[in-house]
């Protein structure tokens, strides 16, 4: 249960780390592109090879095709309202932002976007092989970059540095809950519903990955990111063998 917990900080912690990087170094905008190519491609990979993949061989065809469906509809309905209330350029470091209400809405998104990982992560626990590897590096990875934009976007706000670490420090702590939540909740379900939900989350992140990171990637870093996204993928693959 505490390993749930301590995996689901751990993965979190590159938001924080972005977040310091942001605050204290002038990083290229092209540079977060890349990384957040990176961490765009690993995702997919972690959504396609862990969650689809464990949902597919748990529940069969119908519970993923459901709870994958849903996970991107529900996704896109919070999204397209938290892009109302200011939110719709969390990751994006050359959107200025002008309004309290905009810096809510990056927190709320950042939060939105790291819960359905967080609970696959915890819950990568329950096959009593330790916790899955490519999840968490997948994780970590797309972290980095997300804390970084995300944290110039709140600078544009006029949020003080102190106000925006404890920001993120909240979203650890969320995300580490997360985690342990997906550990306690999915051990008590039925393999078929452990499935759709585990599909429910991939098809979250993957709709959180068309919506904000892969566009974010290419407009900072260009064609090249297409290649960098690649690897990240063949990393992820890797990591799953």
């Amino acid at each position: 249960m505490w390993t749930a917990l301590m995996w689901g900080g751990i993965s979190a912690s590159a938001v924080v780390i972005g977040s310091l990087a942001a605050l204290f170094m002038n990083i290229p905008r092209r540079v977060i592109g890349w990384i957040m190519a990176f961490g765009t491609g690993t995702l997919i990979g972690a959504a396609t090879f862990e969650l689809l993949g464990d949902a597919l061989n748990d529940g069969g065809m119908l519970p993923t095709a459901v709870g994958f469906t849903a996970g991107a509809v529900v996704y896109t309905l919070f999204d397209l309202l938290i892009s109302a209330k200011g939110g719709s350029n969390r990751k994006r470091s050359n959107k200025k932002k002008s309004d309290n209400q905009s810096g809510l809405g990056i927190f709320t998104g950042t939060v939105m976007d790291a819960i359905p990982e967080s609970i696959m992560l915890g819950a990568s626990l329950l096959a009593g092989k330790g916790v899955s590897v490519v999840l968490v590096v997948s994780i970590f990875v797309s972290n980095i970059p997300e804390g970084l934009s995300s944290t110039v976007g709140l600078q544009h706000s006029k949020y003080s540095k102190v106000k925006i670490l404890l920001m993120w420090v909240c979203v650890l702590l969320i995300s580490a809950l997360a985690a342990l939540g997906g550990y306690l909740f999915l051990e008590q379900l039925p393999k078929e519903m452990g499935a759709a939900i585990g599909a429910f989350a991939g098809g979250g992140i993957i709709a959180m990955l068309c919506s904000t990171m892969m566009p974010e990637a290419f407009e900072e870093g260009g064609p090249i990111v297409g290649l960098i996204a690649s690897m990240g993928l063949l990393v992820s693959l890797l990591l799953d063998i």
